[in-house]
């Protein structure tokens, strides 16, 4: 029986192996206020999956959709205002 392997080298190194570079680091960095946005969101939408939102919570998933917003917001107007040629 003959094995079927891949002809091609390998071209990138394996995931694994390979460290986040400063720039990505700087990236991640800058969207940071948007991932605890995002994260706050699903937290509250997370303890109204069993049972009907009280008021409370309907409060709390529109101030956690109001962050999330306005940290998508302050990102793209801070890209547009570094990148003009992007927008």
């Amino acid at each position: 029986m003959n094995h079927i392997g891949t002809v091609q080298a390998v071209v990138t190194a394996a995931l694994p192996d390979r460290e986040p570079t400063a720039a990505e680091l700087d990236a991640i960095e800058d969207e940071m206020p948007l991932i605890e946005a995002e994260r706050e969101l699903l937290d509250a939408q997370i303890a109204t999956l069993d049972r009907a939102p009280s008021e409370l919570d309907a409060r709390r998933l529109r101030r956690a959709r109001r962050r999330v917003l306005a940290a998508r917001l302050a990102l793209a107007n801070r890209d547009e205002a570094t990148f003009p040629e992007v927008a």
